[in-house]
């Protein structure tokens, strides 16, 4: 079985030595269940060698100890995986328009494979690296389903246009994937120098490591859990913060531990009632809509990404009366009058994980708590970044959007603060779930 020749693109052109084939690992962090690296690995063939490399960036725009903690723990068990392959893993340091050219010419490398990233930072290095190398460079898109140039070629609006797009490329896309095989001929390089890689990062150690294990069979393990004990439960109880009914996958997604599609496939697989159709259009559906968004909208880190009758209607109430003010400083430490969100930004705080529907509520709140519609989208990208383990992804772009300003939704009964943006309360909570429980937990 070969991969699907519409899930990768060229790059950049260039001319193919023959030499040994790179598959420069970034966002998808595993060793099985990945596209880009069984691309790789056929292209390698029987012939050639197959290198993975991971170009460590010492500082990430928003990422902390925590994140990059998690990360390297992961990668260290890929690492490993690998090698029993006979794949050696190159664990570069720096910048990765230097350090991918450099390794390329150091072992005379014929091709350079890569995964796909909507972000405009991984754009910009895709880009630098392409200049700066004369052999072909191929992007894989290992972390969709259906590669989000494949689905469309525009931003989509919201939910119901993409949908049926996804939907009718489901059943070519939506296959399992083949064994990697190992490489019969290798490369002699120098293992990763973990200890060396920690210590060379430059990066916020007050947000700390949290408990939940990394790497690419702990997410394989979450999955299994959660198909056996909570997918039972989505579709009623996934909106009720105490009852334990969603994945909780979001970390392993975020860092490539785990792949979607393999999500999706064994889900498909153990149901096909109204469990798992919800679940598969949260997974799939808005997942992708999400990359949709960051690929096509350059502005995703901005209000200005809102559709003209959010920024509108914001703009409107910009000077209506707020009831409480909040700095960043203040919602960082959960110094609000409300149990409720302090609650949630204290599980964000402490787990690395704020349930779906609390994160609604939570950046809504921050919009009616703020001075200014910017001031708040700002503090909750912050925070979110900072503290989520699934932070800095097109997700929580997209998420704090919806929250604040009504991207892939649309206008609602006008209401102060707000305009036409959806409202959310605290009472809305109390109807959905036991509130006190929730505080007592976490507050």
């Amino acid at each position: 079985m070969t991969m699907n020749p519409s899930r990768a693109r060229i790059v950049a052109q260039g001319e193919d030595s023959g030499g040994p084939v790179v598959y420069w690992m970034s966002r998808d962090q595993r060793s099985r269940d990945n596209w880009a690296l069984i691309h790789a690995r056929e292209l390698a063939g029987s012939n050639r060698a197959l290198v993975v490399a991971f170009c460590l960036v010492p500082s990430y725009p928003g990422a902390t100890l925590r994140h990059y903690d998690f990360m390297l723990k992961g990668l260290e068990q890929t690492a490993h995986d690998l090698r029993e392959m006979n794949i050696p893993f190159a664990l570069l340091m720096g910048d990765p328009a230097q350090e991918l050219p450099a390794l390329c010419e150091q072992i005379g490398a014929g091709l350079l494979v890569t995964d796909f990233d909507p972000l405009r930072i991984k754009g910009q290095w895709l880009k630098a690296v392409a200049s700066r190398v004369d052999i072909p460079l191929l992007q894989v898109d290992a972390h969709n389903v259906v590669p989000a140039w494949v689905t469309s070629d525009k931003q989509e609006y919201a939910a119901r246009t993409i949908r049926p797009k996804i939907h009718r490329l489901l059943p070519e896309y939506l296959e399992d994937f083949p064994e990697l095989e190992p490489c019969a001929k290798s490369l002699e390089l120098p293992g990763p120098d973990w200890t060396t890689a920690r210590a060379l990062l430059r990066v916020d150690e007050g947000v700390g490591p949290v408990a939940l294990p990394s790497g690419e069979s702990h997410g394989l393990h979450g999955l299994v859990t959660f198909l056996d004990e909570r997918l039972l439960r989505y579709a009623e109880a996934s909106n009720d913060p105490n009852a334990d009914a969603v994945s909780k996958l979001s970390a392993y997604l975020h860092f490539g531990q785990l792949s979607a599609q393999r999500v999706a496939l064994e889900t498909a697989r153990r149901a096909r009632d109204e469990n798992a159709e919800n679940f598969l259009e949260q997974l799939v559906v808005r997942r992708e809509l999400s990359d949709n968004f960051c690929l096509y909208n350059p502005q995703y880190e901005t209000l200005a990404a809102a559709p003209e009758w959010a920024i509108k209607t914001l703009d409107d109430h910009r000077d209506d009366p707020r009831p409480y003010l909040y700095t960043l400083e203040q919602f960082e430490r959960a110094e609000t009058h409300s149990d409720l969100w302090n609650a949630a930004q204290m599980q964000m705080v402490s787990t690395g994980f704020m349930h779906g529907y609390m994160r609604m509520f939570w950046a809504k709140k921050i919009l009616e708590w703020s001075i200014s519609p910017e001031q708040a989208f700002m503090t909750a990208l912050t925070l979110n970044d900072r503290y989520q383990l699934d932070g800095r992804d097109p997700n929580g772009y997209v998420g704090v959007l919806w929250s604040m300003a009504g991207i892939h939704d649309r206008p609602w009964k006008e209401r102060p603060v707000y305009g036409k943006v959806r409202y959310m309360n605290e009472n809305g909570c109390r109807r959905k779930f036991d509130v006190g429980a929730y505080i007592a937990k976490y507050g």
